[in-house]
């Protein structure tokens, strides 16, 4: 997409990670797909050379890179010094999809995705269903913090946090795959 550098959005595979690593035991992402062109497409742009207004892509969001496959409604970058800094996924739901280093797939759904690179912390809120084959975790906020590998959840009001994990060789029902 012009006027959008590829960079900015580099950084967005990591939600993959944090999804995958949301659940215990869990496969890491397809790290080769971190060396693939990123593919994006978007009905409409509105970026500027003045990096203090984020960019945003709306009107049907696509982005892939290898085996990653997210689509959102937008998708917001904010940026400081050249480098994105945040990046937030909205949509009715944002999908994402990635094949994992041991090659089973991974799937996760959520009504919002906040990437803080900064910080290093992914918010999924809104209905959230990251799935794999050795597991589910299902919830309204589900919060990852990459540094640290914690992973908190929970919702509001009667929101709970559901999860199934399968011994090792069955695959969860309903995985997705």
């Amino acid at each position: 997409m012009k006027g959008l550098p590829a960079s900015s959005l580099a950084t967005v595979p990591a939600l993959l990670l944090a999804a995958a690593l949301a659940l215990p035991q869990a496969a890491s992402a397809r790290s080769s797909d971190r060396n693939q062109p990123m593919d994006i497409d978007a009905g409409h742009s509105d970026y500027s050379l003045d990096e203090n207004k984020p960019a945003t892509l709306s009107g049907g969001v696509t982005i892939t890179q290898g085996s990653l496959n997210i689509t959102a409604s937008t998708a917001v970058i904010t940026q400081r010094n050249g480098d994105p800094t945040r990046v937030v996924l909205t949509g009715a739901p944002v999908t994402l999809k990635q094949q994992m280093d041991d090659g089973t797939p991974m799937n996760a759904i959520a009504n919002k995705i906040d990437y803080d690179l900064t910080t290093e912390v992914v918010v999924f809120t809104g209905k959230v269903d990251i799935r794999q084959p050795r597991g589910n975790l299902s919830g309204e906020r589900v919060v990852y913090n990459m540094r640290t590998q914690q992973v908190t959840g929970g919702g509001q009001g009667a929101g709970r946090v559901k999860m199934r994990i399968m011994p090792k060789g069955a695959r969860a029902n309903g995985s997705g795959t």
